[in-house]
């Protein structure tokens, strides 16, 4: 009989900035032939500089049996997520939700998501925003499937590629259909 996994969502340290990277970097990497090249490069970049990034307010990382599984950044606002006044949310920002392709599909993506809940409401905030774009489909999914609702006038262009935002209200529980790990994979974004 096998054995369940044993999944602890905690709060980065530093000493767990290179294996964010690499969670990071195999989790986006599926991306890549999907981006100009060009393109790829500047959003490797963002991604590696955001593990070291002082605006991040809060740094979570899921381990799956004593492995970094996963990891997710909040920031306090859009100001701090983008460095830009716009699209304007005064609310926290989830950003580089990330899962290791071998630990897709074992709930480690909605744990990250409903810990970062939990923190921004103890920050006293009313709502959690993300953004994605429809290339990233298995993560729009996920984040349907629990709830997040579209935010269309929190919406970005980044270029041509539009960005779309997501809201959830808080406080917010993971519905309990969606509690349970899915035999479809989990994905990033």
């Amino acid at each position: 009989m096998a054995t369940k996994a044993r999944l602890i969502v905690r709060e980065a340290a530093r000493t767990d900035d290179a294996a964010i990277e690499r969670v990071l970097l195999d989790a986006y990497r599926q991306y890549e032939q999907s981006l100009p090249l060009e393109r790829w490069v500047q959003y490797k970049h963002n991604i590696v500089s955001s593990v070291i990034s002082d605006t991040v307010k809060y740094r979570l990382v899921a381990e799956l049996d004593g492995e970094l599984a996963g990891s997710v950044f909040l920031f306090a606002s859009s100001r701090e997520a983008y460095g830009t006044e716009g699209p304007h949310i005064d609310t926290p920002i989830l950003r580089l939700l990330a899962v290791a392709p071998a630990a897709r599909g074992k709930g480690v993506a909605t744990e990250l998501l409903r810990t970062s809940a939990q923190v921004a409401e103890g920050w006293g905030a009313q709502a959690l925003h993300l953004h994605t774009t429809e290339l990233m489909g298995s993560a729009v999914r996920l984040y349907e499937r629990l709830g997040f609702a579209r935010a269309v006038d929190k919406d970005i262009y980044n270029g041509e590629l539009l960005v779309r935002s997501y809201r959830i209200a808080l406080p917010w529980r993971v519905p309990e259909e969606a509690d349970r790990p899915r035999k479809k994979k989990e994905d990033v974004g």
